[in-house]
């Protein structure tokens, strides 16, 4: 019988490949790891990095209590290649392989600190009890013009027609056009990759688009996503621009989400339980909602992982800023589509683009999962204008942070281990980003106070 690692072997072998890159998601959800030539990458056994690497902060600092969290020797964990994850690299200029890893402990048990694996946990769960979610992300940017001088505000990049956008588009079919070189490429580059890439359209912000993914497997559509976001930043180099994922990168423009819609089957018959079969909503998608509204005050800083985030999570912005949920209503937090019975699914507008997705679909899955098990009422669906309410979440990393092991619960889906490291790493980033004094302290408060 064929292994993973003859079918590696073959797959290799059959597109030519050079070299291999090995992927490792860290807690911000970038791409760690080590470059193998091919003819090396399956003889020379199981790679291995430092364990360390997990629980680096966004600027590549260990945090202060990294050693709580790690062996004092910084141990070397072992990497197995996921075989589902194998892809070109269809930027390189020699025949590339990617493949992500499994991280695993010495003793041979998933890394407790992986965000891969956290996601693996939650999905079992779903499993333990003859339930398989599904998700569809989407997922939002931003195209800027190069930017060598981080004190320069960023701006919108020059089209086919020679001009930056300068007004709303939403929904442009010409605005998109105007990058129509880019959308092309990143849209071969995908097809190469076998990404599941659903449409395409401009959004509400200056050479802002929006990709949707069809709907899957969560593992997968997280791989997807963790995969797309390498993509459209080197689709746009080479196009001599940047992709910014970030939550909130203009002053003037609105956000980027990673809006997740999700739904539930049963395992045995593949119905949607969410649906009642006769155009209706099952019990199983209000309890859902009711856990989406009982943990996110406790799990948001997994949807707005970054000091920059809570930028976009503000009154008067495009996003969400309490827990409402509506029919088909964009301004609440959880969002009830219009759609056909197999279709009834629940979105959750929370998580920045800027997300890691292992996490964010892991915090939104897990919430509903506690829901449905602990069978939270969400009340009565919102019917106005929501972000008009009041604010009922963090509104800065530092807040949200201190939410983060107010339950039980929680911590034995996560681990508790899991929660104190990702909290220690985002607490180091935000006072490192606290000690920067911004210009408008200095404009407002040098010679005023």
């Amino acid at each position: 019988m064929a292994t993973d690692t003859d079918s590696i072997q073959d797959w290799l072998k059959q597109h030519r490949i050079s070299e291999v890159e090995c992927l490792v998601p860290d807690m911000a959800g970038n791409a760690r790891g080590k470059f193998i030539p091919a003819h090396q990458f399956l003889s020379r056994g199981e790679p291995r990095l430092p364990e360390s690497i997990l629980i680096q902060t966004v600027t590549g600092e260990y945090c202060d209590e990294h050693w709580d969290f790690v062996e004092p020797t910084d141990t070397d964990m072992i990497l197995r290649p996921d075989r589902s994850t194998l892809r070109l690299v269809p930027w390189a200029r020699e025949p590339t392989a990617q493949i992500i890893h499994d991280c695993y402990t010495q003793g041979g048990e998933l890394h407790p600190l992986s965000t891969r694996n956290v996601l693996r946990k939650v999905l079992a769960l779903y499993a333990r009890d003859g339930l398989l979610p599904v998700v569809a992300p989407e997922v939002e940017f931003y195209l800027v013009s190069r930017n060598l001088d981080p004190d320069l505000e960023l701006s919108p990049p020059q089209g086919r027609s020679g001009r930056s956008e300068s007004s709303r588009q939403s929904y442009s079919i010409d605005a998109v056009a105007e990058f129509e070189d880019f959308v092309e490429d990143m849209y071969d580059f995908a097809e190469a990759q076998e990404l599941q890439v659903d449409t395409l359209i401009h959004e509400n912000g200056v050479a802002q688009m929006e990709i949707n993914f069809e709907h899957g497997d969560p593992l997968s559509l997280a791989d997807q996503v963790f995969v797309f976001k390498r993509t459209v930043r080197e689709t746009a180099h080479k196009h001599g621009m940047y992709a910014t994922f970030m939550a909130k990168p203009m002053q003037r423009e609105v956000g980027s989400a990673l809006h997740i819609h999700q739904s539930v089957r049963s395992l045995d018959s593949g119905e949607n339980i969410f649906s009642d079969g006769r155009g209706g909503h099952a019990p199983a998608l209000l309890h859902y909602i009711g856990g989406l509204q009982r943990y996110t005050p406790e799990l948001i800083s997994l949807y707005a992982p970054n000091v920059n985030s809570y930028r976009r999570l503000a009154p008067e912005i495009a996003a969400p800023i309490n827990l409402n949920w509506g029919l088909d209503n964009r301004t609440t937090a959880f969002r009830v589509p219009r759609s056909q019975d197999d279709a009834t699914r629940v979105e959750n507008r929370f998580p920045g683009a800027d997300a890691n997705p292992y996490l964010a679909f892991a915090a939104t899955l897990a919430s509903g999962y506690l829901g449905m098990q602990r069978q939270l009422n969400p009340g009565e669906p919102h019917r106005g204008t929501a972000n008009e309410d009041d604010v009922e979440v963090a509104r800065t990393l530092e807040e949200g942070l201190r939410q983060l092991q107010d339950s039980p619960e929680v911590c034995e889906i996560f681990g508790e281990l899991f929660l104190r490291a990702y909290a220690a790493v985002k607490r180091d980033e935000f006072e490192e980003f606290n000690q920067v004094i911004s210009s408008w302290e200095r404009e407002h408060l040098l010679l005023q106070v």
